[in-house]
Parts: C-alpha cells; structure tokens; sequence
C-alpha cells in the first residue's frame, strides 16, 4: 500500500470555502480531491470555492480533469470558482492546458478573497 500523495484541507471563512490541496495531484489522488470539490461546491451556504494552489507540488492531466469538474459543477450551483497561489511548475501545467482561460486564478488567498467582497 502507497502512501497518500495529496491532502485536501477546507477551511470556510465568510461564506467562503477554501480547498487547500497539499502535496501531489495525480490520478491516485484525483479521486478523492474531487469528492472534497464536490462537497465543498455542495456546502451549505457557500457563495464561492477557491483553491488555494499555494502547497500543491504537481498536477497531472487526471487533477486537471478534477479543477474542470469543479469548475463545471460550481458554475451549475451558482457557486464562485477560483484557484489561487500557484506555484510555477503547477501554472506552467495550467497555462500550457488552457486551464488558466478557463478558471479564474488569484496571486495569493488575501487577493482571491478580497476579490470575493
């Protein structure tokens, strides 16, 4: 049995759900990091749902097919969806995949709140 290579912490602050994935997205951990988008797209009184990029190490293409589901489905529920402190190696991924025309991203966790208010 492997080690986990991807944590996913919530923290919900002002009707905001912060995802903070930590460590690795590839397609082992793809599943359940889409199961806590999911949940936290679903939570109650949730008015937006920002990644915060800022400890994710790597993504592979099966991550990225999870920032597009949540995406998808926060557009559905009437939900914000953003990403924000992308380390380099994770934003070359998202701009070479187009992701970042896709999904809103924020420098840092202050910027992508603040551009909530």
């Amino acid at each position: 049995m492997t080690e986990a290579t991807l944590k996913t912490l919530i923290e919900i602050t002002a009707g905001v759900t912060l995802a903070v994935p930590v460590g690795r997205l590839d397609f082992e951990a793809s599943t359940g990091f889409q199961q806590a988008i999911e949940q936290a797209i679903a939570g109650a009184g949730t008015s937006a749902v920002v990644v915060d990029c800022a400890q994710l190490e790597y993504v592979s293409s099966a991550g990225l097919r999870v920032f597009l589901i949540g995406a998808r489905a926060a557009k559905q529920a009437n939900v914000r969806f953003s990403v924000c402190g992308l380390v380099e190696a994770v934003r070359r991924v998202f701009v070479v995949s187009g992701f970042d025309k896709l999904i809103v991203e924020h420098a840092d966790r202050a910027a992508a709140l603040a551009a909530l208010q």
